[in-house]
């Protein structure tokens, strides 16, 4: 299949939207990038890798992060979800992926399957 890389943050309801897309695919590997309350909290039915950031230092830093976590882990046309979190990490994500020069496409739950945008 793909890689799915989805934030996992802020936004009512949205960690049961990243729930669903993990649940229905069939994911290569499903890397969030969360917080530690993140990392804590969620619970997922599949393997999921956590990408750790600190929202208060800044998308550059964020961006960094999420680069050294996922480079040379992912490679070629990945699914991606920004449905959950704020607009900075999102912005510090599509920075990270476009710099490590992977294809994206958006994805999201619908019912009980996954579409691409």
């Amino acid at each position: 299949m793909a890689d799915l890389v989805a934030c996992l943050s802020t936004g009512k309801g949205s960690w049961v939207e990243v729930a669903k897309l993990i649940n229905n695919e069939k994911w290569d590997n499903v890397y969030l990038v969360t917080n530690d309350f993140g990392k804590e909290k969620f619970s997922a039915d599949k393997e999921v890798k956590f990408v750790l950031v600190d929202v208060n230092k800044g998308m550059e830093s964020m961006k960094q992060s999420i680069m050294g976590a996922l480079k040379e882990k992912i490679s070629g046309d990945i699914a991606v979800n920004f449905v959950s979190g704020s607009g900075k990490e999102h912005m510090a994500l599509f920075a990270a992926l476009m710099h490590l020069g992977v294809g994206i496409r958006i994805v999201a739950a619908a019912d009980s399957d996954v579409k691409e945008l």
